[in-house]
C-alpha cells in the first residue's frame, strides 16, 4: 500500500532499537498496536454504518418509486359506432392494477430507526 518493503522495516525496527533501547520497544509495539487496532475496529463500525445507511436509503426509494409510479395506460377506446349501442346488462369491472393504485398508506414518512445505544438519552 505505501510501498515499504521488509528490508526498510527491518531498518526502521534496527533505529527504534537503537533509539528506544529493548526496554521501551516492546511498550511502544503493544501501544501502536493497540491505537491501529482501534482506528481498524473504527473504521470498520463507519464502513459498516455507512453501508446500512445507504441500503436504508434505497430500499426508501424503492418503496417511494413503487408507491407513486403511474398507473400503466388504459388501453385506447375503441371508435363510436355509427348506430347507437344496446345498454350494457352487466356492470363494469375496475381493474385490478387501478384498485392496487388507490390505497396509499396515509402515512408518507417512514418510521425511524430505534436509536443507538450511544444515542439515547439519560
Amino acid at each position: 500500500m505505501f510501498g515499504i518493503d521488509f528490508s526498510e522495516i527491518l531498518v526502521i525496527f534496527g533505529i527504534a532499537l537503537v533509539v528506544l533501547g529493548p526496554e521501551k520497544l516492546p511498550r511502544l509495539a503493544a501501544t501502536i498496536g493497540r491505537w491501529i487496532g482501534r482506528a481498524r475496529a473504527m473504521a470498520r463500525q463507519f464502513r459498516e454504518q455507512l453501508e446500512q445507511e445507504a441500503e436504508t436509503l434505497k430500499r426508501n426509494v424503492d418503496l417511494r418509486t413503487h408507491e407513486t409510479s403511474p398507473a400503466p395506460a388504459a388501453p385506447a377506446a375503441p371508435a363510436a359506432p355509427a348506430a347507437p349501442a344496446a345498454p350494457a346488462t352487466h356492470a363494469t369491472a375496475t381493474p385490478v392494477t387501478d384498485l392496487a393504485m388507490s390505497i396509499t398508506p396515509t402515512n408518507d414518512q417512514p418510521a425511524a430507526p430505534p436509536a443507538e445505544p450511544h444515542e439515547r438519552g439519560p
